[in-house]
């Protein structure tokens, strides 16, 4: 679509457009709403799907804190679970952690993100939010100047474009937030060779805890959504497809890996949904180009052995909100121009411990040579865990913190 094709098309403009409606861009238009800086979410899914993508559920402490203080918190409140113990499985045998006795004491709460994101929808349009669902945005243009633009294709195909003092882009990592960077825009990249298949299943937990069990073949993860709903991730070869195994092979492997046998059967039910997630550790420096800043999955992508995704969008939107309304209702842009070193610096941390927690969790594909010596540094990291109260409170502090 050529500039001049634009031209002819109806615009729209708000101060801050904000690409995507997931934890960071929910967050963010709510607490930019509310300080009266008027802002538009683009989200190319529709409201339904929106509601019920189905993601991670662990909130850190710091993330209850930042939606109690802005009062986005009501649905938290009233069924989000406290949870704070981990069971760590091996060969040599079993052990827990009452994390949130150590370290800063600090829990998890247990809360479905599509619960969540729900709270945080219904919260933007009851405070007469603008939205506008099915609507894709396409690329964002002239980010280095005073008046950048996103091109978009509405829900019946035609083109459209909004005009805006700063853009947002909360749209991952697929998104066209990454996909209009500017070629001084930094990639840190590692693929860590490792894939899990990501499943949820109609069925209670069988752990009161967070479940890891290190197995020869391979990783297995426990992790209760809620009295009815329990997550499993099971490593497997890259390149899986997720429909490669059936329910009777998945539920035998979880059995086996998690050592059914010597520690109490896990409680079955139909697996009804499954993914593949390849573990990568994605970072982009900076988070700021001109008008354009990156938020959550579209700043960093991190894999879900810690837990820490959403946490991150979350604490960045928080941040991001802040700048920018200081920038918008006061003038002062001092705050945007330390937005990204800002959050740089809990995203390296986030990525240091996922990257610890990877290396605790899984064989490698090394040489022969190289395989037996991790082999022993894995079991050195268990065994320390296992032991050293030193090392407790810095897992502890690390696990919940962001």
């Amino acid at each position: 679509m050529t500039e001049s094709q634009y031209a002819r098309v109806v615009q729209d403009s708000a101060d801050v457009v904000i690409l995507g409606a997931g934890p960071a861009g929910l967050v963010l238009g709510n607490l930019l709403l509310r300080n009266g800086i008027d802002c538009v979410v683009l989200e190319r899914t529709g409201r339904d799907d929106v509601r019920n993508r189905a993601r991670a559920g662990f909130l850190a402490a710091n993330t209850v804190r930042i939606l109690a203080r802005n009062g986005l918190d009501e649905g938290l409140r009233r069924y989000g679970q406290e949870h704070g113990v981990c069971e760590f499985r091996t060969g040599d045998g079993r052990f827990r952690l009452d994390y949130r006795r150590l370290g800063r004491g600090e829990p998890h709460t247990v809360y479905p993100q599509h619960e969540l994101v729900a709270d945080l929808l219904a919260r933007y349009l009851d405070a007469g939010g603008r939205i506008r669902f099915a609507t894709e945005a396409v690329a964002v243009h002239d980010a280095d100047g005073p008046t950048p633009s996103v091109t978009v294709r509405e829900e019946d195909g035609r083109p459209g474009r909004l005009r805006a003092r700063y853009v947002t882009a909360c749209d991952g990592r697929h998104g066209a937030g990454r996909r209009s960077l500017p070629p001084g825009a930094v990639r840190h990249h590692r693929d860590h060779g490792v894939s899990w298949l990501g499943l949820l299943a109609e069925a209670p937990p069988s752990l009161d805890a967070v479940g890891y069990a290190l197995h020869p073949r391979g990783f297995a993860g426990h992790m209760a959504r809620s009295a009815e709903i329990t997550r499993y991730y099971l490593q497997c070869a890259p390149g899986t497809r997720a429909d490669a195994w059936s329910e009777e092979r998945i539920w035998d492997e979880l059995d086996l890996r998690m050592r059914a046998t010597e520690y109490g059967p896990l409680l079955r039910g139909p697996v009804v949904r499954r993914t593949v997630v390849d573990l990568w550790s994605d970072v982009l420096e900076p988070l700021r180009h001109g008008s354009l800043f990156l938020v959550g999955d579209a700043a960093a992508l991190i894999s879900p052995s810690a837990a820490k995704g959403a946490n991150l969008a979350v604490l960045e939107a928080e941040i991001l909100a802040h700048a920018l309304t200081r920038a918008l209702a006061h003038g002062d842009p001092d705050a945007l121009d330390g937005y990204s070193q800002q959050c740089l610096v809990h995203i390296w941390r986030a990525q240091e411990f996922s990257h610890w927690m990877i290396g605790l969790l899984h064989e490698t594909p090394d040489s022969e040579d190289a395989h037996r010596f991790r082999e022993r540094l894995r079991h050195a990291r268990i065994a320390a865990l296992r032991t050293s109260a030193t090392q407790q409170h810095w897992f502890a502090e690390n696990y919940v913190g962001v």
